[in-house]
């Protein structure tokens, strides 16, 4: 008669150990039972064992951040390389994570691996946090033996990746945020301010200058049509980027249009570039076959016009063309890049060249960001000035004109 396992549950204990002095903590095991036999075996007398009680709705807790995947492949490489066995270092990683999802995920995926199946399937069933580059890594690393090996490159990568996407994002923030300050003043002065002005003047029956008509016209609008012109403004943006994640034609325009805006299509350019060479370079390094490692990359540079290019590049290898001269014919690629991968397809080390790529394109990111960052802030704060000073100069106008027929 077959006997059915039982699922291993996390259980909460209490209890006291040889000097009195009262114990608590967690244990995963398939009955309360062994719990209990555990703790004696460590000299511990139990007081209480009970189930750990699920969360109302399900994992509670903030999203599974990309740092704490790139924590968990870190942590997971280093208990591999100390002997560690694979099921007890995911018991150990769960133990210590404080987001009750990524426990959740942990333990899924723990439970998975402890009865019998591959670690990159395990992987696969979480593709929002473990993608088809992950998985094909892991996948590749447990083949050849390496597993410890691949964790601790897919941590490398995934840090740099993280690090560029990082630079981009505080080269745009800073601007932006700026810009909407900005925005945001005009709008209270506009809103509140002028309008006091505006009656002010009224009541002196004067002409009033152009200038300060105009900002008066404005202020009249936007207290009118403001909130009609905020819905607009959030339902487009709202639809700008649905289409963009539902449409790959219109992701492939807006990528495009944004490759060509001044100094920051450059860095968008060169982040890209960056992010397919190095995710190239560690899928075949990893024993990847180069055409569906080519695959894996038409969906991770973080550019629809690349993941196109990446796409068509592994069609025309697929038929037996060069990976340099497939990159060629996509017209996306510097030419220097193109001679390096010429060069080490030659050479026998296309990984190696496609790294040094990288890490080229990524030192021109780094240094195209702080660039950009100390042109932007005196670009920024004269924009805020005159935007500003303009509203304030508009009001006083009329205050100066009659100060001087006075």
């Amino acid at each position: 008669m077959a006997t059915v396992q039982a699922e291993n549950t996390i259980f909460l204990w209490e209890g006291r150990d040889k000097r009195g002095v009262k114990l608590k903590g967690q244990q995963v095991a398939p009955t309360p039972n062994l719990v209990r036999a555990e703790l004696r075996r460590q000299g511990i007398s139990p007081i209480r064992v009970r189930k750990k009680p699920k969360p109302l709705f399900g994992a509670a807790g903030r999203r599974i951040s990309s740092k704490e995947i790139t924590n968990f492949s870190r942590q997971l490489a280093t208990m591999l390389k100390s002997g560690v066995p694979l099921v007890t270092g995911f018991q150990i990683i769960a133990g210590g994570t404080k987001n009750p999802r990524m426990r959740a995920m942990l333990d899924k995926i723990r439970a998975d691996v402890e009865s019998g199946g591959s670690l990159h399937e395990a992987l696969s069933a979480h593709p929002i946090q473990f993608d088809e580059l992950y998985t094909n890594l892991v996948k590749a690393g447990e083949s050849a033996g390496v597993l410890d090996t691949i964790l601790d490159e897919i941590a490398s990568y995934k840090e740099r990746i993280e690090s560029i996407k990082g630079k981009i994002k505080k080269a745009l923030f800073y601007p932006i945020a700026v810009v909407a300050v900005a925005i945001i003043v005009s709008a209270i002065l506009l809103v509140y301010v002028i309008p006091q002005f505006e009656s002010i003047f009224q009541n002196f029956g004067a002409d009033l200058p152009a200038f300060t008509r105009m900002v008066i016209n404005a202020s009249e609008f936007l207290r009118s049509k403001g909130l009609f012109l905020i819905i607009f403004l959030v339902l487009s943006i709202t639809a700008i980027v649905m289409a963009k994640k539902r449409s790959t034609s219109f992701a492939h325009w807006i990528d495009k249009v944004s490759l060509k805006i001044p100094i920051i299509g450059g860095i968008l350019r060169q982040a890209a570039i960056a992010r397919f060479c190095r995710t190239l370079a560690i899928t075949f390094a990893a024993g990847v076959p180069l055409v569906e490692a080519l695959g894996i990359v038409s969906g991770a540079t973080g550019n629809q016009v690349y993941n196109d290019a990446a796409a068509r590049i592994r069609e025309d290898v697929a038929v037996g063309h060069q990976l340099q001269l497939a990159m060629q014919q996509t017209d996306v690629f510097p030419n220097m890049v193109i001679q390096m991968a010429a060069i080490g397809e030659e050479a026998g080390s296309l990984d190696e060249m496609l790294i040094k790529v990288a890490e080229a394109y990524e030192e021109e990111v780094n240094n195209a960001v702080d660039a950009l960052s100390s042109l932007l802030e005196p670009v920024i704060i004269v924009f805020v000035g005159v935007v500003v000073g303009a509203m304030v100069i508009a009001m006083y106008l009329p205050i100066f004109k009659m100060a001087a027929v006075i």
